[in-house]
């Protein structure tokens, strides 16, 4: 690195950077995601679509799970056509056009603005994170701590998201709110570009160059695809197409499954891997699973729960009436202040030799998980009865469910780098992402069960979640029993991953 650059808290100058474009381009994407469920089910007279929450639920599983796909292509163009730079700047400009085109209050422009984010979210989302980890050589033992930081900007900038344009949409309407994170992302762009030339040369080229044959192919592949998106938009947006979101949800859902199954089930059997090899993947399938399960409940903290905070909880403190999108809040300020208490919990219990395998800490956070949505059961008892919930039913379970993100989200991850064979490190990352995406087009699934004509039924619907949370948790404990030897095998030489990427957050 330039020695002329000053260095951010110790770290290289490029980490001031990405922690600040990471930051707004995260406000811009929560501060939008907290009200997309609120404003498509919101009447006309209150700026909303007036779609049914079974289909806005899909929607926005549709929406979470299409960003966390995205990611997949969005590396791979950076990886091999424009680097991750490039990449990370085009990107933002993508998701501000989208943000802007939200902000438009007509009824062209919805549907527009969410495919420009995910296409703008899967260029720079995966791309910012690897560029972290390219300022820091394989031997530098500040990298997990560089990331620490990294991911305190994606929680700031998310708590900054909830509170502004959860406001806006109170007090001025979801337009400007949408108008907001288009601001918000402007700002982490002119930031970027400004102090760009703290990250010197990396991540300025493609790590691996195509030739001039290949970039063609390449880029013809992108704009069929892109002119293909165009096309289906607009035949859905004239009624020459209509299509059901709830079952489109259920296609993509298994589509999306389908190929994760499929790529695993490749790398195993076609993969030339040796039989400790196998093994360790066997276990890193057990981490995969829980990971599926965890976020298709976590993530009704943008569907159910954020309707519930909207239309069942009672919301005055005195005179002041709390916005629906700043529950939400309540996850990213839990992570802050709770993740130096984790980071010192799994190294307190090394030092003591009690290292709880993968499949068991995953294990931990899905039933921790699931404690949360039985605060919601009794919650939602309340709603069933014509009352409105105190709030602090839905404090008591983002509490609980980010206890058991820290117990499962990192730790995932470190499986992954661990017990993925070095040489299919990167696909397995790769792999590894499709099960956000199962879980977060399952999580709109499940949310369409909140029917607000039917609200003796709410109960169930959290109830029934937190079984098949606890069920899951039950069957990734019991085939630890087995993969936990599977897991010491990683610990061998061939198995050392230090110059390994970072997956998306």
């Amino acid at each position: 690195m330039n020695s002329k650059i000053p260095d951010f808290f110790g770290h290289p100058g490029g980490l001031q950077t990405l922690f600040y474009t990471e930051m707004w381009e995260r406000m811009s994407y929560y501060g939008m995601r907290a009200l997309l469920v609120l404003f498509m089910t919101a009447s006309i007279q209150e700026e909303g679509m007036a779609i049914t929450v079974a289909s806005a639920t899909a929607i926005y599983g549709l929406y979470t799970g299409a960003v966390y796909f995205m990611g997949l292509p969005g590396g791979w163009i950076a990886d091999r056509l424009i680097g991750s730079q490039k990449a990370v700047w085009y990107g933002g400009i993508i998701i501000m056009c989208g943000h802007i085109v939200l902000a438009i209050p007509a009824s062209w422009s919805f549907f527009i603005g969410l495919i420009l984010v995910v296409l703008g979210t899967g260029l720079l989302k995966p791309n910012v994170g690897i560029l972290v980890g390219q300022l820091y050589s394989p031997e530098d033992q500040r990298r997990d701590a560089g990331y620490t930081i990294y991911y305190m900007g994606i929680n700031l900038g998310s708590l900054i998201g909830y509170f502004v344009c959860g406001w806006l949409q109170v007090n001025a309407g979801y337009h400007y709110a949408f108008g907001a994170a288009a601001v918000g992302m402007a700002i982490g762009l002119i930031q970027y570009r400004a102090t760009i030339g703290r990250l010197g040369g990396v991540g300025a080229e493609p790590l691996l160059k195509m030739t001039p044959a290949g970039e063609k192919k390449s880029w013809t592949v992108i704009a069929v695809f892109l002119v293909g998106i165009s096309v289906l938009t607009f035949a859905m947006m004239t009624g020459l197409l209509t299509i059901d979101p709830v079952t489109l949800a259920q296609y993509v859902a298994i589509a999306i499954t389908v190929v994760f199954l499929a790529y695993y089930a490749g790398i195993y059997a076609f993969g030339n891997l040796s039989h400790d090899e196998k093994r360790t993947l066997g276990a890193l399938f057990v981490v995969c699973l829980a990971s599926i399960f965890f976020w298709s409940g976590f993530e009704q903290a943008g569907s159910s729960l954020n309707l519930f905070g909207r239309d069942y909880t009672d919301r005055m403190i005195g005179s002041f009436e709390i916005p629906p999108a700043w529950f939400q809040s309540a996850n990213s300020f839990f992570i802050i202040t709770l993740s130096p208490f984790f980071a010192a919990l799994w190294v307190n219990l090394g030092k003591r030799m009690i290292t709880p395998s993968y499949g068991i800490k995953c294990a931990i956070g899905l039933v921790i998980m699931a404690t949360g949505f039985i605060v919601m059961f009794f919650a939602a008892q309340i709603a069933a009865s014509g009352l409105k919930a105190a709030p602090y039913f839905l404090v008591a379970t983002y509490f609980l469910h980010t206890v058991g993100e820290l117990c499962l989200s990192p730790v995932a991850l470190a499986a992954v780098s661990k017990l993925s064979p070095k040489r299919f490190a990167g696909q397995m990352m790769g792999v590894f992402v499709l099960t956000y995406s199962i879980g977060n087009v399952t999580a709109g699934l499940l949310a369409g069960g909140l029917d607000p004509d039917n609200l003796s039924d709410m109960p169930n619907l959290f109830w029934g979640i937190g079984q098949i949370t606890v069920a899951a948790a039950l069957v990734v404990g019991l085939l630890t029993l087995k993969t936990r030897k599977w897991e010491k095998l990683a610990e061998k030489k061939n198995f050392n991953h230090e110059e390994e990427q970072p997956t998306i957050l």
